[in-house]
């Protein structure tokens, strides 16, 4: 065996000791409050389609529709000969709805996020990171080869610092909108008066806001009321909230524009299929024409809230459709979710590297597809499964 190999195998091992082995469970059904593994379906807490449209009919129906007139795959690039009237189309109408010059259709947000900082950073910038920052965040800064420096998670005090002690020619700073793993929301207004004041550009991921946060759904830019001076860089995907896949980079004509003309992960990567953007465009629809599922999806929310807090569930702070109980222990949190699917919950342990060492925990996601009544489900399993070692007083 090659050494290569060997190493593979031992850093497995270990992962395995460690119980930080992941796996894939192989889904037999379509996203929704109840799904199905193998022969037994579960009631849902681990899926980010915060608004239940992954399995709409208008998606459904709009995609079918594309496939005839459009075909399957893009068959190219966007630069040569990939992008359709319905690309076209969708990045429109999500730069209106997010009141932003233009829009990018990325196939991921792992792939906006890289191409971001590959395009604006170089040597001799800096970009400065929460601590808690999604891994394509981190990652792009690596790439771009501009310093990285972390400032403690949404520390203002400790961002300034960090700030006025660099002497970079370019500044970025780059935070999630609202937190994967906690669910809590980065103050982006005060992130934006702190760029303005350092000279620097603000760039927000709002890959679990955007569609969800704001009285129209458009996300963190209308929840914290800003607009593209403020907030110049803004990164949303189309898998989440939306129910589609994908992801978008909203902000100035220049900004797009060289996000076209330089970003590697845009420029050598094959367009989205034509059906995944008549999709969107559904769900878009959707979002902006029924409120009603983000008031159904807020009222779940305080629902949870007030039943973890009753029975002195280790609920963490967030007032997002993520509500991460944290449970410290790897290997308490794995325990924990086997119990809960014995009872018919489905809910998946969160451990490091994904999470900080010591900070297991279950994720509970909440969609406007649940009802009180899951809810309530949720709630019974979790106090007969969760011990008293970890219940609050």
């Amino acid at each position: 065996m090659s050494a290569l190999l060997h190493r593979l195998n031992q850093r497995l091992e270990a992962r395995r000791e460690q119980q930080l082995y992941r796996e894939r469970l192989n889904l037999g059904s379509p996203q929704g409050a109840v799904v199905q593994f193998g022969e037994k379906a579960f009631l849902n807490f681990s899926s980010n389609d915060y608004l239940g449209l992954a399995n709409h009919p208008a998606l459904i129906e709009k995609a079918k529709h594309s496939l005839d007139q459009f075909g399957f795959g893009a068959g190219a690039s966007h630069l040569v000969c990939g992008h359709s009237d319905l690309h076209r189309e969708l990045e429109q109408q999500l730069a209106a709805f997010t009141g932003r010059e233009r829009a990018l259709l990325f196939p991921s947000g792992f792939a906006a996020n890289l191409a971001i900082q590959q395009v604006l950073l170089s040597k001799g910038d800096a970009v400065f990171h929460d601590r808690l920052n999604h891994a394509s965040l981190l990652d792009g800064a690596q790439l771009s080869g501009a310093r990285l420096l972390r400032f403690s998670h949404n520390d203002m005090d400790h961002l300034r610092q960090r700030l006025s002690s660099s002497s970079a020619e370019g500044k970025l700073i780059a935070v999630d909108a609202v937190y994967s793993m906690d669910g809590d929301l980065a103050p982006l207004d005060q992130l934006a008066d702190i760029a303005s004041e350092e000279d620097a550009l603000l760039l927000a991921d709002d890959a679990h806001g955007f569609a969800v946060l704001g009285d129209a759904g458009a996300g963190s830019v209308e929840h914290w009321n800003l607009d593209q001076n403020a907030l110049p860089i803004l990164m949303g995907t189309l898998g989440k909230a939306m129910g589609s896949y994908g992801a978008f980079v909203a902000g100035s004509e220049a900004l797009i524009e060289a996000l076209i003309q330089f970003a590697r992960p845009y420029i050598y990567t094959t367009a989205l299929p034509p059906s995944v953007a008549a999709a969107s465009l559904a769900a878009l629809d959707i979002v902006q024409n029924e409120p009603d599922r983000r008031k159904k999806l807020k009222q779940l929310i305080d629902y949870f809230r007030e039943g973890s807090q009753s029975l002195g569930l280790p609920l963490m702070s967030s007032p997002t459709a993520i509500q991460p109980l944290l449970l410290g222990d790897s290997g308490l949190a794995l325990s924990a979710a086997a119990a809960l699917r014995e009872r018919g919950v489905f809910l998946v342990a969160i451990r490091p590297p994904t999470v900080p060492q010591n900070s297991a925990r279950l994720r509970v996601t909440l969609t406007a597809d649940h009802e009180q009544s899951h809810i309530d489900q949720l709630l019974k399993a979790l106090d007969q499964c969760l011990p008293d070692s970890v219940r609050k007083k």
